[in-house]
């Protein structure tokens, strides 16, 4: 504490006693979809994309090239980023759709949460929307603001609707944050987590063109190249990038708003997401980039450096130490995470980091396989590779395929509303029902080992030569030394941190209960 003290008198002498206020503003299933990810050299989504709230900031402060969630699955995600713990030391909140067995101690009923640390330490915290870990972290029930609704987090079927509705919808987004301000005493620093779920499934098909001029046509060629290149999925990226910038205008509104209270300049703000593109095959619920990749932006102006391009890979859990060092306070609840703000501040570089990400997962959707079991892989992302290690092969990765009464496929359009219609841990999609149902296709048939076919015990992708991770050299003699240095990384904190996996716990009691209803 002391050391933080010092770093903090020798930096912001000017600072060193106020608290910053803290804002993060936190999207579901966003992945890393912002113009300030365009690049010329490099086509993606992200070139027909319009998000001006995270430009700015990312501009003002700092932009993550490689942010990386702990887990790709929403409660686990939120539990590792407000405690800033890997995800599988947080007990019943290391999966989605748990099944802890009733009665059974539970460890994570001890873990305080970056949030209510600091409300120990004077700041008014509060939430708006989704949350989904225990509230006890932010203080309880009392400190949700949703008094003006909650039309943000379905924007496309409000405004498709009623196009009028789009200023009212902002409006309550902004009305819910100016009461979070309005309970907090005079001077009183604050941490506020906005939390719309409208990058969630589902959206109005067409919505991305009809709301915000996003043509499906310009993102030919920009797809990921596991991703069928069609007229359904192009529109179905669009109308999801669509939902990008709705979450991006709210954004802009909170931040217009804080700019009236004359705090902007001692206030961390801070942009992210919960993990990759739901219903689209290898995004939400894989360790994969295209899964696990997060956009992230963060400004603190006179602290962070504006402009600064954080290149090595961070991870969400990185984030409450963050925050809790920049109210000069710690963590009650033993964090993996880092400090980042020595690698932020001026002077600051890419070596202060720790330079990697671990990543993996459990249960998403409950009973998306035989017997509610999860699909339980681990992962390491470096700056030139990523490794995983699937520990049970023989389970379907992305949930059980299923089929008709009549041994048919399921029905196009249940596939389109319903997740467990087959491969459950894809959202419904028209993107998944597309490729269920042309899954024959000669095109398409190669895709399939990326999407949901059963995967190798281990995983090998080297970045450099393959960004979209889909030549695995695990078995290449050439890779041997990699894969062994990789595999030894991950191994040792699996171990360091106790890792329920390495025997199987999460397959049975207390994690996994099969006799709950």
């Amino acid at each position: 504490m002391k050391a933080l003290a010092i770093l903090f008198a020798v930096s912001l002498p000017c600072f060193a006693a106020e608290s910053p206020n803290i804002l993060l503003l936190f999207a579901d299933d966003l992945g890393r979809y912002a113009s300030a990810y365009a690049d010329p050299e490099k086509p993606s989504p992200n070139d027909i994309v319009s998000t001006p709230a995270f430009d700015t900031i990312a501009k003002e402060g700092a932009l993550f090239d490689n942010a990386f969630v702990s887990v790709p699955s929403c409660t686990p995600c939120r539990g590792s980023l407000y405690t800033g713990r890997h995800f599988f030391r947080n007990a019943s909140a290391s999966q989605l759709h748990n099944r802890w067995q009733k009665g059974a101690p539970n460890p994570f009923d001890k873990i305080v949460g970056m949030p209510a640390t600091l409300g120990k330490n004077g700041y008014h915290i509060g939430w708006s929307h989704k949350w989904h870990i225990p509230e006890r972290l932010i203080g309880g029930k009392q400190n949700q603001y949703s008094k003006a609704g909650n039309r943000i987090s379905t924007y496309s079927q409000n405004v498709t609707k009623n196009p009028g509705s789009k200023e009212a919808i902002l409006e309550a987004v902004r009305s819910n944050f100016q009461d979070f301000l309005k309970d907090r005493e005079e001077g009183q620093p604050f941490f506020y987590s906005f939390n719309p779920t409208n990058t969630h499934r589902t959206w109005v098909q067409g919505s991305g063109k009809k709301l915000w001029g996003l043509d499906p046509d310009k993102l030919k060629g920009k797809l990921p190249p596991f991703l069928p290149d069609t007229e359904i999925v192009r529109e179905d990226f669009a109308d999801y990038l669509g939902e990008a910038m709705a979450f991006d205008a709210a954004c802009g509104v909170i931040i217009e708003e804080l700019k009236k209270t004359g705090e902007y300049a001692n206030t961390i703000i801070c942009i992210s997401g919960d993990h990759g593109a739901p219903g689209f095959p290898r995004g939400k619920c894989n360790v994969h980039d295209f899964g696990s990749r997060v956009l992230l932006a963060m400004s603190w102006p006179g602290r962070i450096v504006a402009g600064r391009e954080v290149k090595v890979p961070v991870s969400l859990i990185d984030l409450a130490p963050t925050f809790l060092a920049a109210a000069d306070t710690e963590s009650p609840d033993d964090p993996n995470g880092q400090n980042m703000l020595p690698a932020l501040f001026k002077g600051g570089t890419d070596k202060d980091l720790r330079g990697w990400a671990l990543i993996g997962r459990e249960v998403h959707v409950g009973g998306a396989r035989d017997g509610f079991l999860p699909y339980p892989v681990r992962s390491i992302r470096t700056p030139d590779f990523l490794y995983v290690r699937n520990f049970k092969p023989d389970r379907w990765p992305m949930g059980d395929p299923k089929a008709a009464a009549d041994g048919a496929k399921p029905d196009y359009d249940e596939l389109v509303r319903d997740t467990r219609a087959a491969y459950a841990d894809i959202d419904a999609s028209p993107t998944k029902a597309w490729m269920v149902h042309h899954q024959d296709d000669e095109e398409v048939a190669p895709l399939l080992s990326y999407a949901w076919e059963k995967r190798p015990a281990e995983e090998l992708y080297d970045l450099k030569k393959d960004p979209f991770q889909m030549k695995n050299l695990a078995k290449d003699p050439t890779y041997a030394a990699a894969l062994s240095e990789l595999k030894n990384q991950l191994m040792n904190e699996l171990v360091e941190n106790k890792d329920p996996r390495l025997d199987d716990a999460f397959d049975r009691p207390p994690y996994l209960d099969k006799t709950r209803k």
